[in-house]
């Protein structure tokens, strides 16, 4: 379990007040000292996460926030960053205290409301102050669950974990309980499947990248077989491979040669649209990729990649994906890189969004910038999509629904 990357965790997000006890009761569920408490109202500048797990849930990530009443010199910056965590958190801890609801807490309730979330509201210090059965009413109305606790005595740790646990697993949202499939559908157990795996400069020195190994994983955990190849030792691999494979699956940028080398009867993906089913929509990205050839002069054009490499002169994003779609469209494009959670809050000026694959982002984050960019009526679709129609290919590597 500590093994599993932040994105395919459930990611639990602490709202409140300065000093209701957000960052006490981080510490108390992880059992140890995340988060700097303090008396000091404002000691949470900037979000804190903390990977772990939470049996029979799994591995979770709780994630502590600055106070949205921050009055400080920096406070709009770091409520700003607050909210910015709704658009990833699968479900929201309101942390308040006995009889106190006020504008700050209507806020969360409406943005978590907005974000289709679960708000699960947690009354603490209990031990101080009494809970009138009219507050108790009122929360019930404004969320989907109310816990009363403590979190600034250690020995309390117990009961909060056991009482947050029980409401955790009635409210955990349906888009983590039923992960869309990533690859293992599409074999059946002993069938084979091909990866075509290049190793550039720009592939990390000794490992492969988080999408292929997540579809090894799941090939293998659907009882079926893999063999990972570099893209210039695939054609002649091809031609004398016994048993035949069920499934070839490519890095995009080798998309043209796998389609061009594999016999047609021979089904194929891309890593990317795999990704596009386990993180996004692929329908909304395939109607994205068709606004591709509306594009006109001075156009802008959202590049979004969710890690924060250094980008090299054969980077995907920022230098191939671009020139494909200058070739593609022959007009000149204006072109914006949106690199790790430095997503723009107004994308009202853009004519088309492609985004990367998303390994980084849980589904809910990645969901969410797909609902705003259709709420504002603009193109979305992902790399491996884009990259495909620009070959010409994307209907040779699509998958079923």
């Amino acid at each position: 379990m500590s093994g599993t990357v932040k994105s395919m965790r459930l990611q639990i997000a602490v709202f409140g007040r300065t000093n209701t006890g957000k960052s006490s009761l981080i510490n108390l569920l992880a059992g140890q000292n995340v988060a700097i408490t303090s008396a000091v109202a404002g000691t949470t500048t900037d979000t804190v996460e903390k990977a772990m797990e939470l049996s029979p849930i799994g591995p979770v990530l709780l994630i502590d926030t600055a106070g949205l009443d921050d009055t400080s010199e920096l406070g709009k910056e770091r409520i700003r960053r607050t909210n910015k965590i709704f658009d990833r958190a699968d479900i929201a801890l309101l942390v308040t205290t006995p009889g106190v609801w006020g504008e700050t807490e209507e806020s969360i309730a409406q943005t978590a409301a907005l974000h289709k979330l679960k708000l699960i509201t947690v009354v603490n210090k209990c031990d101080t102050q009494s809970v009138t059965g009219e507050f108790l009413e009122l929360l019930g109305k404004k969320s989907d669950a109310v816990v009363q606790t403590t979190a600034l005595h250690g020995s309390s740790r117990e009961k909060v974990v056991n009482d947050l646990r029980n409401v955790l697993l009635k409210n955990l949202p349906e888009s983590f309980l039923q992960m869309p499939p990533l690859a293992g559908d599409l074999l059946k157990p002993g069938e084979l499947a091909v990866l075509i795996v290049p190793l550039d400069i720009a592939a990390p020195k000794g490992r492969l990248i988080l999408p292929q190994v997540q579809a090894i994983r799941d090939i293998l955990d659907h009882n079926a077989m893999t063999l990972v190849v570099k893209e210039d030792r695939y054609p002649e691999l091809i031609k004398k491979l016994n048993p035949r494979p069920s499934l070839v699956i490519c890095d995009s940028q080798v998309v043209k040669m796998m389609i061009e080398n594999t016999p047609p009867d021979i089904p194929c993906t891309t890593f990317s649209v795999l990704f596009s089913r386990l993180k996004g929509d692929t329908t909304v990205f395939m109607q994205g990729c068709r606004a591709i050839q509306q594009l006109q002069d001075n156009d802008k054009v959202l590049i979004a990649e969710a890690c924060t490499h250094h980008p090299t002169c054969e980077d995907i994003g920022r230098v191939k994906l671009p020139a494909m779609l200058k070739k593609a469209t022959g007009k000149t494009l204006d072109f914006t890189f949106a690199p790790g959670r430095d997503y723009p809050e107004n994308i009202s000026d853009f004519k088309l969004i492609i985004h990367c694959g998303s390994c980084m982002l849980n589904r809910k984050e990645t969901l969410w910038r797909i609902e705003c960019a259709v709420r504002n009526n603009i193109p979305i679709t992902n790399y491996g999509m884009a990259i495909s129609y620009c070959q010409g290919v994307l209907d040779k590597v699509l998958v079923p629904e």
